[in-house]
């Protein structure tokens, strides 16, 4: 470390000699850097935190490609009289269609889907109806012939028989062939089951990333729906846009006021702290000079009392923005977790200020001159402060090797964030203090030898056994109850929750048109109709495989419902053929029954359909992009994949297919993808944690040449993690998606404090842990603090993921500091009573 200060000490010197000079390029290059950060975006998108070369982004990428990936704008309306709803959609509609985007000129929507052409549909149910829906249709006409027979039997007599029993029987078979029927058959239009909600869908022609686009588009779309005014329909009528894709913007937006929020929240904080302590440091200390020298006033302090804020402040912001600049040219956007680091960033370079400024401080109030003091901090503490940003630089930047692009993207932009921060503050922060110094906006009185902090008495670290015996046994708790962390899978209860988008979905809900059990489908693609043979004969062998523990509700094809040869054609008539002889059967054929009249309809189907006479609603879900027909499998789950481990287990179960040649297909879907993400982020985060932990080890060894001290200056670290894990025990605190990434982060900055308060001993020598607690103690305890307020912006954020990492970092950077300021000396001041200590 000190061959790397003395390589570099000629810069300190040149910026002392050139302040001006070096002042100017610097806010140069910030202009440049600003124009190039005020590009970055936050890209929201889960999939893009996968590596590219990822089976399932590329899966979901080969999907998006060949099926297509359309984001529709829904808009509900609501109202007790369905011939309302109808009137205001037929009237909506056309001037939808008609609207015009300002800022191009183009329409806003491409297409519409409304109503649902059925007719045909009913002539041909059968024929579109899978095996296994023609099986339970055989079933259920098998039984109605069964009871047919049955009642007709005037000696028949069941003394077993519960009529209450038979009713029940009779209601779930009718509510099972409707459930069957209305998945064959859907409602001309997309409405609630008591006609009170409808529900319209606009294919917009714009992108979801295009956020400027979504903005004009939903602005203009409410003042249309005013213009409407929907209460000359129905005074009790409600019309929302909305969907999805509205909740992608809000999201999106949401972030970026928490970015706002928490940069004016984290930043304010964090000034306003460094203003109150510098303003306090250097009033004490002037007022403890000579008489003599003392010629300024309290106001003329009050006065210059910013004057730390903008000293540390435009050096920090100018390495900042630079980072940010640089971070637009690599990776072009930000992600949610990255999308705060500024703040964070913030919060942790000015550290490296607060350090260096405030020990220049004490250096020329001992009455060293301007280069003496520099030169002098610059040496004493400019070891540790390169010790501690450099070993925090390292364990963030080890985390680039992580796949999981939000680990990787996250320590680039940080560790690179810290290391221009280093560098501002140990060679431009002097040259702005040698022009403060130059206007005497630093007011500086000699206080040499009056200092009562210099003393020579030596006090005794109080309760030092007691400390050290109850931060141990908190430690060996949290060892043998690590079973008790917990990670939080449930996305729900990650995201933002927008009252808008709740009410448009508490609307819309019962209007989707859709069987609430079949959502969330994952999407096989395949090369031709052979291969998708083969895929659900897998799938039909997993599920059987499986059993009752099967995820799998139900897959489906084209080929299942659409005969695509000759011999699935006349298959298909001969099983449409056996339905229509049970329904010739003399017990039912003269029976007036619904179900029975919607199936003597179906029936009748003796030809093969034409595939162009199918409505576009029904064969949009089949047809490719490219026209291709049907080359790809849907698979449902049954069960809930906003949970992760339910995602997790569902890609396990029907992830990777293989299939009878030897061939593997892997599923596509955005739940996949989160439940890859999850995969490779909780298999990386302990390789990542303990890669972070042995840089660290190996960089402190090489800073203090001695594996004792390397060990004592770790153990605020590794005393303040557990004291972390014990405080998450407690009170139920769980790791999750977001907040684990600011374990890589505690570490490299949780050592901070352990390296500055073991130099400063080493440096001071025996017995001095007390004196250096109130110096170096006071500085590692304001640039904690800075660093704890930088992440307490995100206390404030809408977004309960970012809220946690706030809480997670925020805590584990107040217990590093409780451990640094407690533990560490009364472990020192223990093993000094029984000379276990060496300062070599």
């Amino acid at each position: 470390m000190d061959n790397i200060l003395n390589f570099l000490r000629p810069i300190l010197r040149y910026n002392y000699n050139h302040p001006k000079f070096t002042v100017s390029w610097a806010i140069l290059i910030a202009i440049i850097a600003t124009v190039f950060a005020s590009r970055l975006q936050v890209d929201t998108d889960i999939a893009n935190l996968l590596p590219p070369t990822h089976p399932s982004v590329v899966a979901l990428e080969t999907l998006q490609e060949r099926v297509g990936g359309e984001t529709e704008m829904q808009v509900v309306i609501n109202s007790p009289s369905f011939e309302d709803n109808l009137r205001f959609a037929q009237e909506i509609i056309p001037r939808s269609m008609a609207m015009i985007n300002p800022r191009n000129g183009q329409p806003f929507f491409s297409r519409y889907e409304f109503i649902k052409e059925v007719d045909i549909l009913k002539d041909y149910a059968l024929y579109l109806a899978t095996d296994a829906e023609l099986d339970e249709l055989v079933f259920f006409l098998e039984d109605e012939i069964e009871d047919a027979k049955l009642a007709a039997n005037p000696f028949f007599v069941d003394f077993e028989d519960d009529w209450d029993d038979d009713e029940e029987d009779d209601s779930a078979r009718a509510r099972a062939f409707d459930d069957l029927y209305s998945e064959l058959i859907p409602d001309r239009y997309p409405i609630s089951a008591d006609s009170t909600s409808m529900l319209l869908r606009f294919i917009p022609t714009g992108s979801r990333s295009d956020l400027s686009f979504l903005r004009t588009l939903f602005r203009e779309y409410d003042k249309l729906i005013e213009e409407m005014q929907p209460a000359t329909f129905n005074p009790e009528m409600q019309v929302m846009a909305g969907g999805r894709l509205k909740r992608h913007l809000m999201e999106i937006d949401s972030i970026m006021d928490d970015v706002i929020n928490s940069f004016a929240t984290g930043i304010g904080s964090v000034l306003l702290m460094v203003l109150i302590y510098f303003f306090w440091k250097t009033y004490i200390n002037y007022k403890r000079g000579p008489e003599s020298e003392r010629r300024k006033g309290f106001f003329s302090h009050v006065k210059r009392a910013p004057v730390p804020v903008f000293l540390i402040g435009i050096p920090l912001v100018i390495s900042l923005l630079v980072t940010f600049g640089v971070t637009a040219l690599v990776l072009e956007s930000l992600n949610t977790m990255t999308s705060v680091l500024f703040v964070i960033l913030f919060g942790l370079g000015i550290d490296y200020g607060i350090h260096f400024y405030a020990r220049y401080l004490e250096k020329r109030s001992d009455g060293e001159e301007v280069i003496q003091a520099l030169e002098s901090t610059y040496s004493s503490s400019g070891r540790a402060i390169m010790t501690s940003a450099i070993t925090t630089a390292i364990a963030l930047f080890v985390l680039i090797y992580a796949d999981f692009r939000g680990f990787s993207e996250f320590g680039f932009i940080s560790g690179l964030g810290i290391v221009l921060a280093y560098l501002s503050m140990m060679y431009l922060l002097p040259a702005f203090i040698v022009l403060f110094e130059r206007f005497n906006w630093i007011l500086i009185n000699t206080n040499h030898g009056r200092n009562p902090k210099k003393s020579t008495e030596t006090r005794r670290y109080p309760f030092a056994r007691t400390i050290v015996a109850a931060g141990t046994l908190i430690v060996v708790f949290v060892l043998f109850n690590t079973d008790k962390l917990n990670f939080e899978f449930d996305f729900g209860k990650l995201e933002p929750a927008f009252p808008e988008f709740e009410a448009f979905r508490e609307l819309s809900r019962t209007a989707e048109g859709s069987s609430s059990e079949r959502r969330n489908p994952a999407y096989v693609v395949a090369d031709s109709y052979e291969d998708v043979d083969l895929i659900l004969r897998a799938l039909r062998g997993i599920r059987e495989e499986s059993g009752d523990s099967t995820l799998i509700l139900d897959f489906e094809a084209l080929q299942e419902r659409f005969p695509i040869n000759e011999a699935a054609e006349q298959h298909k008539l001969e099983r449409i053929s056996e339905v229509r002889q049970l329904l010739n059967d003399p017990f039912i054929r003269d029976q007036q029954d619904e179900n029975l009249d919607r199936l003597r309809r179906a029936a009748q189907a003796t030809e093969p359909l034409d595939f162009e006479l199918l409505p576009d609603y029904l064969t949009q879900r089949f047809v490719t992009r490219d026209g291709q027909i049907g080359q790809f499998v849907m698979i449902y789950p049954n069960v809930s994949l906003g949970d992760g481990r339910n995602s997790i287990a569902f890609k396990q179960e029907i992830g990777q297919i293989e299939v009878e040649d030897g061939r593997i297909f892997t599923s596509a879907s955005t739940s996949l993808v989160a439940a890859s993400m999850l995969m490779l982020m909780t298999d990386e985060s302990f390789i990542m944690v303990t890669a972070t932990f042995i840089m660290i080890l190996l960089m402190m060894y090489i800073s203090f040449r001695s594996f004792r001290w390397t060990l004592i200056s770790m153990l605020p670290l590794v005393v303040g993690l557990a004291w972390l894990f014990f405080v998450m025990i407690l009170f139920g605190l769980s790791f999750n998606f977001y907040n684990l990434v600011t374990l890589p982060a505690i570490l490299g900055i949780g050592n901070d404090n352990g390296v500055h308060l073991a130099s400063r001993y080493r440096e001071e020598g025996p017995k001095s842990m007390w004196n250096v607690l109130s110096s170096t103690g006071q500085h590692i305890s304001i640039g904690s603090f800075t660093t704890m307020l930088g992440f307490a912006g995100l206390l404030f954020t809408m977004h309960p993921g970012l809220y946690s990492i706030g809480l997670l970092a925020v805590i584990g950077i107040g217990l590093t500091l409780l451990a640094a300021v407690t533990f560490l000396p009364a472990l020192i001041q223990v093993m000094e009573d029984r000379n276990w200590i060496t300062y070599d």
